[in-house]
């Protein structure tokens, strides 16, 4: 008997990991005992064999496999190391949809909150990547600012060697990255111009993962008692997204603030080795964050960011879905009042696995943190813009759950499109009709409110208030409620927003006093109270309404 090729062992796995039996588990494990005995001639085929270890790890059928691979994954950055030394070509592991794993390295631009932690978390595995940076004219700003007589060569010569300069003061080409870290810590500047200058640069960084427990191959959050797969994945057909954001509280319970921080040290590298950066990750609060068990192995950490880190109106919350202590995926959510903006995405190994029932589990979640009740998805989120949510055909992820266009265009694409699906099984929409499609927002509504939120887009406030004079705004807005505040912080930005309000000068008292709380809420510990606040202030859902809904540039409405 012929031997079987790697390609044809990874086909039969891939297809097991989804089969809930003993004897499929069985083999399965057989499977994967033999790939990991086998040469790999090609890189798509270790990455393969990589994402189906890390798959079967979140996903075990029973005790035996998780352990098996947990063995071979932590084994992984030594076959990684070998196929690398032996000549295989590693420029798929430079990419982001394979970047990350265990005995690989990948170049990419970070920014300089995120830089910063890194190289804290991995001093002697991130550098600067000599090879890859080309120095600009921006570069001289940033220089000026780190090295002293710096313009002696910046000012008057044609060509700089910026190079020679970092070198000169760290000493080593190993010790640039940390001397040009430190230099920009110390300044006496704020933390946002410490952030441009570094952004300036363009600096790329190398990370020679290793056997990194930052890697992907090896990351792994808290666990508890896993959870294993003995009879099907929850089908997209027994989820109900009414019925989710109708049952029992989910129990939330705080961590401490080191074990805060180390979850958002978890979550910036989880992102990081993805070549990605989320705000919430990169300028979480520790004090902030929560933990809620979904059910089935899966676990959600949620935070919030500090004063300072704060959108001037809607709040922001992100969250890590981890899975039997293997994070599988992300969300970013923008609330204001009964409305959140939900981004969702589970990373592309675990697409496969229960992905209705984790995203409406959830927005079950988030409802009963935050009391929303509204669930808008950006059109970047299936496809405008977004080849990969085209390719994967996202918009009838949401549609199949209940959400609904807003806009009349997309209406009258759909209405047929959903007429041939139900006609031809089987049938997929061409992916010029799904970028049609994806023109608008999707819109679901847990309440009575259908259709409050279709036309608004907090973008008309912002342009609205570009009309105001902001030192004028601001006095308006503090005079008309009965307060003094200063030109700068949180609430300066959040009065050119009250400032747009017709009439709220002549607000009740008693409606002014509480537009006063959800200031200070906006500006407290918690973001959910100033979410909670917004929603139970009718006369101020009614105005943001209102401001968010019509855009005019012909006239600014003063208090």
């Amino acid at each position: 008997m012929a031997r079987s090729s790697v390609a044809d062992l990874l086909a039969e796995a891939e297809a097991l990991k989804r089969s809930f039996d003993g004897r499929s588990a069985q083999r399965l494990g057989k499977l994967l005992a033999a790939l990991s005995r086998r040469k790999f001639t090609e890189a798509a085929d270790l990455h393969r064999y990589h994402e189906l270890l890390l798959y079967c790890r979140a996903f075990p059928q029973n005790p035996d496999l998780l352990s098996q691979c947990e063995e071979l994954l932590a084994g992984f950055a030594e076959l990684a190391e070998r196929w690398v030394t032996s000549g295989g070509d590693s420029a798929l592991f430079d990419e982001p949809e394979a970047s990350g794993v265990a005995g690989t390295s990948f170049t990419a631009i970070f920014s300089y909150h995120a830089a910063l932690r890194l190289a804290r978390l991995e001093p002697e595995r991130l550098r600067l990547d000599w090879d890859a940076w080309e120095p600009s004219d921006r570069t001289a700003e940033t220089w000026r600012w780190l090295f002293p007589l710096v313009e002696e060569d910046t000012l008057v010569e044609p060509h700089i060697p910026y190079k020679d300069w970092l070198l000169a003061a760290a000493g080593s080409e190993e010790r640039a990255l940390s001397c040009l870290l430190e230099r920009l810590h110390s300044l006496p500047a704020p933390e946002k111009q410490k952030a441009g200058l570094y952004a300036a640069l363009e600096l790329p960084l190398r990370w020679d993962l290793e056997d990194s427990r930052l890697s992907r191959t090896l990351m792994r959050g808290p666990m508890e008692e896993p959870f294993f797969h003995e009879g099907p994945l929850i089908p997209r057909s027994e989820v109900c997204l009414e019925r989710e954001l109708t049952s029992p509280p989910i129990e939330l319970e705080p961590l401490s603030e080191e074990a805060g921080e180390a979850f958002l040290n978890m979550a910036l590298a989880a992102s990081a080795v993805r070549q990605r950066e989320l705000h919430g990750f990169t300028y979480g609060d520790p004090r902030s964050v929560v933990r809620a068990r979904l059910g089935r192995g899966v676990d959600v950490y949620l935070c919030g960011v500090p004063v300072g880190s704060r959108l001037p109106l809607r709040a922001y919350h992100a969250g890590m879905l981890v899975k039997n202590g293997v994070p599988i995926g992300y969300v970013e959510t923008l609330s204001l009042c009964d409305r959140m903006e939900v981004g969702f995405n589970l990373y592309y190994t675990f697409r496969e696995g229960e992905t209705a029932w984790l995203f409406a589990r959830l927005l079950g979640l988030l409802h009963q943190a935050l009391g929303v009740t509204c669930f808008v998805i950006d059109p970047y989120q299936i496809g405008r813009g977004n080849e990969e949510a085209i390719q994967s055909g996202a918009f009838w992820f949401y549609r199949k759950l209940g959400f609904r266009p807003v806009l009349p265009d997309v209406v009258r694409v759909l209405e047929p499109e959903e007429c041939r699906m139900l006609g031809k099984p089987g049938y997929r929409s061409r992916p010029a009709v799904l970028r049609k499609l994806a023109a608008g927002p999707l819109v679901f509504e847990a309440d009575g409110h259908r259709g409050a939120w279709d036309r608004f887009h907090v973008r008309n406030i912002g342009l609205a208030a570009q009309q105001l004079r902001p030192l004028e705004a601001l006095a308006e807005a503090s005079q008309a409620l009965g307060i003094q505040a200063g030109p700068h912080g949180e609430y300066a930005s959040l009065a050119q927003v009250l400032a747009l309000i017709p009439g709220l000068k002549d607000w009740p008292a008693e409606d002014k006093a509480s537009l006063i709380e959800i200031i200070r809420a906006k500006m407290g510990p918690d973001e959910s109270v100033y979410v909670r606040r917004t929603q139970q202030h009718a006369r101020l859902r009614e105005a943001l309404l209102g401001l968010g809904t019509h855009r005019s540039s012909a006239s600014v409405h003063h208090v």
